[in-house]
């Protein structure tokens, strides 16, 4: 009996020729097709997930409307942990690549790929439960903890302030707005060291304003 494969694409001729490509090889039929996670969430849902007519792969697609790859991985891997999903994009980025491993994806194979490719990936998540090429290993080389660009800067920026300043930079944010002299007595300090304290992130940070320091609280989520 052939596995049976969800497709989950909100392009149609992409999908119609993913499934021709599929339903050609021995093994595998596709069984349900989706043109976002919303409506594969809604077909599983009318289906007996330990059944036969049970799709044990879906084929996603990062960017669709509605509800997304990501968000289509994220909730198969809660809700149903059986159905493997393996990415289908044009392009995987490292930030791409990251955000879809902590979603719970089990593999990437590239729109473009040879349908060569995307037998061996179908195999490989059949026998192993994973399709990892030297792509995906060298970028897990390259960032072990699976962090996006954007979380390792704010790590970086984090690095270089110290807890006074961060204190200094809450207050600053607070909606009360109080001035430079309030909050050198909130904090207990001269003001000639609040200003030592703004200067210090100025410089670091190549900030320029009172609000230039709201917003880079805001842009790197510390408040």
């Amino acid at each position: 009996m052939p596995h049976n494969i969800a497709l989950v694409d909100d392009h149609h001729m992409m999908r119609a020729g993913l499934a021709t490509t599929i339903n050609g090889m021995e093994g595998y039929h596709v069984t349900l097709e989706a043109g976002n996670g919303k409506e594969l969430v809604d077909a599983l849902n009318d289906i007996d997930l330990t059944g036969q007519d049970a799709p044990v792969i879906a084929i996603v697609d990062l960017n669709m409307p509605v509800m997304d790859g990501y968000a289509t991985i994220a909730w198969l891997r809660e809700h149903a942990p059986k159905v493997l999903p393996l990415v289908l994009t044009f392009d995987v980025t490292a930030d791409a690549m990251v955000q879809a491993v902590r979603a719970g994806a089990r593999g990437f194979i590239l729109k473009t790929a040879r349908p060569s490719v995307l037998r061996t990936a179908l195999d490989s998540l059949m026998l192993t439960g994973y399709y990892y090429t030297d792509e995906t290993h060298e970028a897990q080389q390259r960032n072990p903890e699976w962090k996006t660009r954007d979380e390792r800067e704010r790590e970086r920026a984090l690095e270089k302030i110290t807890p006074r300043e961060m204190e200094f930079l809450l207050h600053v944010c607070d909606p009360q707005e109080a001035t430079y002299e309030q909050i050198a007595a909130q904090m207990g300090v001269h003001r000639r060291t609040v200003d030592n304290f703004r200067i210090s992130l100025f410089e670091k940070f190549n900030i320029k304003s009172k609000t230039g320091l709201v917003l880079f609280a805001m842009r790197w989520k510390l408040i």
